[in-house]
């Protein structure tokens, strides 16, 4: 599914404004700007859809750049949902992934309750599997 002409796709990062206000749409927890402006910067790759001057879907590779890349806050605003793009976005990720990650990096991401069969689709396999045991995190 090819996007719509109107929507423009920027190999850029967002406003911290423009993130935070995303992320609320989806029902994320607000992070202080200042936060945001330093998280933004320090990111190895973004990716934003804008439907003229409104961003209507991010995403953005985290990590060392060499060992490690996390898929991090691939966010669509619920009102543009099953448009594809969130496929666009993740079309962008995987193509900078497949130069930038070597053949013994990982690239690893936590997908949002429900979105798992939405990340399975690019190869990306649930934790725990035969292999590989729970994934963890920390809320601090």
């Amino acid at each position: 599914m090819s996007l719509p002409s109107h929507f423009k796709v920027i190999l850029a990062s967002p406003t911290a404004k423009e993130f935070v206000s995303l992320r609320e749409k989806v029902g994320w927890q607000g992070v202080a700007i200042s936060e945001v402006e330093t998280s933004l910067t320090n990111s190895l790759f973004h990716v934003v859809i804008y439907d003229g001057s409104v961003l209507v879907g991010m995403g953005r590779v985290i990590g060392d750049g060499v060992m490690y890349f996390y898929i991090q806050d691939v966010v669509v605003d619920p009102d543009y949902q099953g448009l594809g793009i969130g496929a666009t976005l993740m079309a962008q990720i995987e193509s900078y992934l497949s130069i930038e990650a070597k053949k013994s990096a990982t690239i690893g991401l936590l997908a949002a309750k429900g979105k798992e069969a939405f990340y399975a689709r690019y190869g990306y396999v649930s934790r725990p599997n035969t292999s590989l045991g729970h994934g963890m995190c920390k809320f601090v």
